[in-house]
């Protein structure tokens, strides 16, 4: 059964890969770049700050724990331990895939864009989803982040779509955490400004 699921993987990598436009090529290269992204993060963290005034350092701290957990389980613990090498570093697919750019590490399961980019879409809607609806769209980034590592001939559908479920898991779990301790810190606060008074 695994065998026949990485058998449709790599025919479904091999038909999307092909799809791509000598135009296009420079364009998906800049969407999956790191540092493109700083002035949409900056604007998200203005929009967490400007509406949830002093909360936002719990939802800001939040964020940056899913950040590192998600990069960190795919780059340090996921990619190692499977050792699925990218399809760039396949022998199998020399002079058969598009590859644009370079291929970056030798492994490529779970895909750390995926994590990374789902992890902040789906703890943000969580942030956002009574005050700031517009983060929803932050999915259709991330689905389009995750897309250029296909195009860009460095993942696997697997790769990206285990790294958007661990994401999405992580974000969760996080938000979890970080309503619990804002409220027994709230709870705790307002108990001793009660004693004071």
């Amino acid at each position: 059964m695994i065998e026949q699921i990485k058998d449709w993987d790599e025919a479904l990598f091999l038909f999307l890969n092909q799809l791509h436009l000598s135009w296009l090529d420079p364009i998906m290269l800049a969407l999956t770049g790191r540092f493109i992204w700083i002035p949409l993060y900056l604007y998200l963290l203005y929009l967490i700050i400007k509406t949830y005034k002093k909360d936002s350092i719990w939802y800001i701290l939040g964020l940056v724990l899913v950040i590192v957990l998600a990069d960190q389980l795919t780059s340090s613990i996921m990619k190692p331990f499977f050792e699925r090498l990218r399809p760039c570093h396949d022998s199998r697919w020399e002079e058969v895939i598009w590859n644009y750019s370079g291929c970056g590490g030798r492994y490529g399961f779970a895909s750390s864009h995926a994590a990374n980019t789902f992890a902040l879409a789906t703890y943000l809607w969580k942030v956002g989803q009574d005050r700031i609806k517009s983060f929803g769209w932050l999915f259709l980034w991330a689905a389009i982040v995750s897309y250029t590592r296909i195009y860009l001939g460095v993942h696997y559908p697997m790769d990206i779509l285990a790294g958007a479920l661990l994401g999405i898991i992580l974000a969760l779990l996080v938000w979890m955490v970080v309503c619990l301790f804002r409220n027994i810190w709230k709870r705790k606060f307002e108990s001793q400004t009660i004693g004071i008074l």
